[in-house]
């Protein structure tokens, strides 16, 4: 590989610094562990002991000849060793003198592929891969209509195998062209295309003198360029009920996780969907008492005045609540073995709250499959606190469950609130 060392943090000297979540996708055999267990060995990440346990397995299991087969990093499990395929999502932290990372593998079969949308979930960002030899295909254009539904807004097109075309560049530009116009309405912010090698290193760490007709920057680079999420901090105080705690007649606190935003005893909290108000008191965590918390803290909550709060139901401001509907625009990924049936009975969880739900496609038509996505609507028997997932992925999203059966079938986010949404009721 060619061009300056990039000296990197060994194990257990890494400084505090920002963290960006992303995830590999793509088709399957497109190299995304290969990519990744590269990444992690070229970053200095990989012990002298995983080494050596790297080489062993790469005799046993390995694909690439009398090479180490990065790949075996990421592929824990035992069946996707001797499979030589990605089934679980893996997760890997690394990290550079600029930033933080934690890293999904995500598999590219298809019938893995809700395995994949759980990896969506949690990320910032995206890096899609193509095979350079088999260019954009149908999970190629799948995965990342769930990059896209999960709110991730930043992608790098990682244009792998560049090597098996002999490093041509007119590969790479159609495969990069072809992307750019099957992501056109997907409302990406950002889609950067690298060529790279993941078996050779090639544009990883630093630009590779076998593409010297490529002038952007290196996958970690633009790594390190994405813009880090917004933190739930910033966002309006949510916190969704999931236990109401009354150990004795004198106290009644309300216990959850807080969603996003910040809160102080003294501010005054709507009850969401029922709308009554009430000043907050107490604000315990653990077996402290604090006078403020924030995004990501379990707490108590003790209010001032008597009011009706049950578990599902969600603390916020009381001029900044969310809306509450029985009927929400929905954008859904099916992940049932059998195809959508209007006339089954669902549940929706939506937060700390589970109620029955009635799924309508926006196109009546279609026939919803394992794996494919849709638009429609969810119908409610009574008004749901939510924001729509762009401002709060925490709120926002939701899984489907079969009420008969008891699996979850489908995941998604709520993409907007209808006209139909009942009036929160004032206090």
């Amino acid at each position: 590989m060619d061009g300056a060392a990039t000296a990197f943090p060994p194990q257990g000297q890494r400084a505090e610094r920002d963290l960006l979540r992303f995830l590999t996708c793509g088709s399957v055999d497109d190299g995304k562990s290969t990519l990744i267990g590269r990444l992690l060995f070229e970053t200095g990440q990989v012990p002298e002991d995983q080494l050596a346990t790297l080489e062993r397995d790469s005799r046993r299991f390995g694909t690439d000849g009398a090479n180490l087969d990065y790949a075996l990093l990421l592929d824990g499990l035992e069946a996707e060793r001797e499979q030589g395929i990605t089934i679980d999502v893996a997760y890997r932290y690394m990290s550079t003198p600029r930033r933080s990372f934690i890293v999904a593998d995500t598999p590219g079969h298809e019938q893995y592929t809700r395995n994949m949308a759980t990896g969506a979930s949690t990320c910032d960002a995206a890096v899609v891969l193509a095979d350079a030899v088999k260019g954009v295909t149908a999970q190629t254009a799948r995965h990342s209509r769930i990059v896209a539904l999960f709110g991730i807004r930043h992608v790098i097109l990682a244009v792998n195998k560049i090597d098996l075309v002999a490093d041509d560049p007119s590969a790479f530009e159609r495969i990069r062209d072809a992307y750019a116009e099957l992501v056109a309405d997907l409302g990406f912010r950002s889609v950067t295309a690298i060529p790279v090698s993941a078996r050779r290193g090639d544009n990883l760490t630093a630009r590779s003198a076998a593409t010297p007709w490529y002038d952007g920057p290196s996958l970690i680079e633009a790594l390190e360029d994405l813009p880090v999420a917004e933190t739930g901090v910033a966002r309006s105080f949510r916190l969704s009920v999931q236990y109401v705690n009354r150990p004795h007649a004198d106290f009644r606190g309300y216990a959850g996780t807080i969603a996003s935003g910040e809160v102080r005893v003294g501010d005054a909290l709507a009850v969401c969907p029922g709308g009554q108000t009430a000043t907050l008191a107490r604000i315990l965590s653990g077996d402290r008492e604090v006078s403020t918390a924030c995004a990501g803290d379990a707490v108590t909550l003790v209010l001032a005045e008597a009011v009706d709060v049950a578990r599902g139901d969600v603390l916020a401001p009381v001029d900044d609540r969310p809306a509450a509907s029985d009927h929400l625009d929905v954008r859904l990924l099916w992940m049932g073995e059998q195809p959508f049936d209007p006339g089954r009975r669902y549940q929706v969880k939506l937060g700390a709250r589970t109620l029955p739900a009635r799924l309508t496609l926006a196109d009546a038509m279609a026939a919803l499959t394992p794996n494919e996505l849709a638009d429609g609507w969810l119908t409610l028997p009574s008004p749901a606190a939510v924001d729509p997932f762009r401002q709060d992925p925490t709120q926002g999203a939701f899984v489907l469950i079969d009420r008969a059966s008891g699996f979850t079938v489908a995941a998604g986010v709520v993409t907007g609130v209808s006209a139909q949404a009942a009036p929160l009721h004032q206090s």
